[in-house]
């Protein structure tokens, strides 16, 4: 199965451009045969380097912000009219903007769109990281999901996320066979993630960025196949000052942690990869976090989302029974 990675440049800071360079991608890989194209975390208007700005000069950038987020799914609508043309599912990283009456509160989002075009679902990043806490709020854990699709169980988290042991976990136990980790970039810590610069391929070395290890153990972990996507955007379209690190770095990691495609860096492209689903099957005959390697008498996993959805249902329909015994009851006394 062939699939894709848009490592493009968004139009930065811009909804429309931004949706149209998307659509232009989707169109390309569907031609291309790639049944599934991954793009990098808030391609859509492209991710808040200006983030560490204080003062008026954050506020201008964050109202030019939100004015350029998406509403889910509405403002998908080509999008998704690209994927059904292309036959082609999608995962795409947006700013969104909160579905709330009343509220303009931002979330971190991974957009589900199938081969189909059909809207699956969304993901909203459940912490955003240090300075993203003053542009995005934080998720609330109902749609950590693996969404059913004609290529398999995709599931995807956002930067940081990727570390998160638990939600791995609970990736794992509902299904996901192909993982897409999203990210802003491709950087090296200088001695603690502290401090961060632009990743260097004339001098820096792949193992120096954490993003390395986070997709490498992943694929192991959860013996998925990991599609990266990493933003790439020149220094000279971003402001000065800016938390400069969309160096690319976008890679494929088969279920053994081998790298498929290493990370391609400091160029703009469409990545290409074939994954062979008997790798997957491999690596679990070995290792099966939940399977044969797991120890569910010793550690338990529970979704309290899930469980309080599960809960509320149930309410539901205990209500409505109860409606109905009542209409019942008032129905023999009228008779008598």
């Amino acid at each position: 199965m062939k699939v894709a990675i848009a490592q493009i440049e968004p139009d930065y800071m811009s909804k429309e451009g931004s949706i149209d360079r998307a659509v232009k991608a989707i169109e390309e890989a569907g031609k291309k045969g790639a049944k599934i194209i991954a793009f990098p975390e808030t391609f859509i208007p492209g991710y808040p380097y200006w983030r560490g700005f204080t003062g008026q000069k954050w506020a201008d950038y964050m109202l030019e912000y939100q004015r350029n987020s998406v509403r889910l799914p509405q403002d998908l609508s080509p999008i998704m009219e690209a994927a059904k043309e292309g036959n082609i599912n999608v995962v795409l990283g947006v700013s969104e903007l909160d579905d709330k009456p009343g509220s303009l509160t931002l979330y971190n989002t991974i957009a589900f769109v199938s081969s189909r075009g059909e809207y699956l679902g969304r993901h909203r990043k459940l912490m955003p990281t240090h300075g993203e806490r003053m542009v995005w709020g934080l998720g609330d854990g109902r749609d950590i999901e693996a969404y059913k699709t004609d290529v398999g169980m995709i599931g995807g988290l956002v930067c940081y996320e990727n570390h998160m042991t638990p939600i791995k976990s609970l990736l794992a136990l509902k299904g996901e066979e192909i993982h897409i980790a999203l990210w802003p970039g491709y950087w090296v810590a200088e001695k603690t993630t502290a401090v961060k610069r632009r990743f260097d391929p004339e001098k820096d070395r792949i193992h120096q960025c954490d993003v390395d290890c986070a997709i490498r153990e992943y694929a192991f972990e959860t013996q998925t196949f990991v599609l990266s996507a990493n933003m790439y955007l020149s220094s000279d379209l971003l402001p000065e000052g800016a938390f400069d690190i969309a160096a690319g770095g976008s890679s494929v990691v088969n279920p053994s942690s081998l790298y498929i495609v290493e990370p391609v860096l400091n160029r703009a492209e469409i990545i290409y990869a074939d994954i062979d689903v008997r790798e997957r099957m491999v690596t679990k005959a070995y290792f099966d976090c939940v399977g044969h390697y797991s120890r569910w008498d010793v550690v338990e996993i529970k979704h309290k989302e899930f469980e309080k959805i599960e809960m509320e249902k149930r309410l539901e329909e205990i209500e409505e029974r109860v409606g109905e015994l009542e209409k019942i009851v008032a129905e023999k006394s009228q008779m008598k």
